[in-house]
């Protein structure tokens, strides 16, 4: 079997109306990041720490997802590795890696998401899922 050929990063940019520290949590604590992004999270937020969360797919489904910190720099940066132990979702536990990166600025906080090394048949779903899951978080750090 082939490897599939990995694409290039995906990137997404946006300003949330909050400080760093605020954002940074909502990566960090298992109840803030089941407001925006997972249903259920088990975090371990240290250089080797669990990073599990359990996701609900349109169609009802229960995805889980497995990766583990691998940087923790509080507020700045957070890095984790992504992927998942369903079959049908071709990015297995570990083999991606999530960085974000939070700067203050403009009274709150740029937040830079770079997912990388996702197969290109998981790209355009990543892509998506992230810009919508990124507006959840800035509505969900507004209600905190």
């Amino acid at each position: 079997m082939t490897a599939e050929v990995r694409t290039e990063p995906i990137v997404h940019e946006r300003h949330i109306e909050a400080s760093p520290e605020t954002v940074f949590a909502f990566f960090t604590d298992p109840e803030k990041l089941t407001r925006w992004l997972a249903d259920a999270a088990t975090l371990d937020p240290r250089p080797g720490g669990v990073c599990h969360q359990i996701h609900i797919g349109d169609d009802g489904r229960r995805y889980s997802m497995r990766g583990e910190f691998v940087e923790v720099s509080a507020p700045e940066r957070v890095v984790f590795t992504w992927g998942f132990e369903d079959d049908d979702v071709k990015v297995r536990p570990g083999a991606s890696t999530v960085e974000v990166t939070l700067e203050p600025r403009d009274g709150g906080t740029w937040l830079r998401l770079v997912h990388r090394d996702l197969p290109e048949s998981e790209r355009g779903n990543h892509d998506a899922g992230w810009a919508t899951m990124l507006g959840r978080l800035a509505s969900a750090v507004a209600g905190a």
